[in-house]
């Protein structure tokens, strides 16, 4: 049986930490996945391979051998990690092995690191955080610890098969969402919120239990979509938007600006401004269902 890592030793987490082996569990259960149980048999079958190299800090997060893989080696990983279709954020490389994800990932983080806070030393908390690529960038980054959280169980499994490979301790990928996080915890100095805003229905109670989740004095980073327009513009689509179902609430930049000022976090400013092209958002052979392009 798959043994999920919980161990997480920070008394500033408080009774989460207590919680943890249990919000996981229900999080992974079998009754409410079908696909969990094929999901976990790929993670099992991924070879045992040696890591000669861990790469964090390159665009492509990955391990490689100083030896090539034999052509038994190579087709038995690639089998294993495409049956955890689809890889949403990325990309990875693993022995050789291109994970070509939807999403370039690491052009968002590209465009993001300039201009936040020093990660060297942090406890970080990624919120919505897939697969666990940005979390991966941000030890690489240097900080202390990373915890993601992220409800989708294939996202989870995935990370799984990355660390079976990059053996890193001070990293968590956590079936759990955002409200599964004790209210008022102040455990983070740093934040990320990317991707998300847009999905929820009350932006307000997002942005409030994201500040709950930081100590005082520290940072948010958040990436979400906006709409052209002045002060108080706010776009509630009918229906989809860029292909997208579950959108609610795309605000213009300085609405956003304020809508963080009203839950009390202090001189919010924009750092990036960006339209999401075809080349960054694609369907591929790691995702083959509909996208951007």
């Amino acid at each position: 049986m798959q043994r999920w890592r919980t161990d997480i030793d920070n008394p500033s987490l408080g009774k989460w930490a207590n919680q943890l082996q249990k919000q996981v569990a229900t999080g992974l259960s079998h009754q409410r996945y079908g696909d969990l149980a094929r999901w976990l048999e790929a993670l099992q079958s991924l070879p045992l391979l040696r890591a000669d190299n861990i790469e964090l800090n390159a665009s492509r997060v990955g391990a490689s051998a100083n030896k090539p893989l034999s052509e038994e080696q190579h087709n038995t990983l690639e089998t294993a990690l495409k049956a955890l279709h689809p890889w949403r954020k990325g990309p990875f490389e693993l022995f050789g092995i291109h994970i070509d994800t939807e999403w370039r990932s690491d052009w968002k983080w590209d465009r993001l690191a300039p201009h936040i806070q020093d990660l060297r030393g942090r406890r970080v908390l990624d919120v919505g955080c897939g697969s666990g690529y940005h979390c991966w960038r941000m030890l690489g980054a240097g900080a202390s610890e990373v915890i993601g959280i992220d409800p989708t169980p294939l996202f989870v499994v995935q990370f799984h098969a990355l660390q079976k490979y990059l053996q890193q301790d001070s990293i968590w990928v956590l079936p759990l969402g955002i409200e599964q996080v004790p209210a008022d915890l102040e455990a983070f100095d740093t934040v990320f919120s990317m991707g998300i805003l847009y999905h929820r229905r009350s932006p307000f109670d997002h942005l409030r239990e994201l500040k709950q989740c930081l100590r005082p004095g520290g940072e948010l980073v958040l990436e979400t979509l906006v709409i052209e327009g002045p002060m108080g513009m706010t776009l509630v689509p009918e229906g989809r938007y860029a292909r997208m179902g579950n959108v609610w609430f795309l605000p213009a930049v300085d609405t956003l600006l304020s809508w963080l000022k009203k839950v009390g976090f202090t001189e919010p400013r924009l750092v990036d401004l960006n339209v999401t092209s075809v080349e960054e958002q694609r369907a591929t052979p790691w995702m083959q269902f509909q996208s951007l392009a």
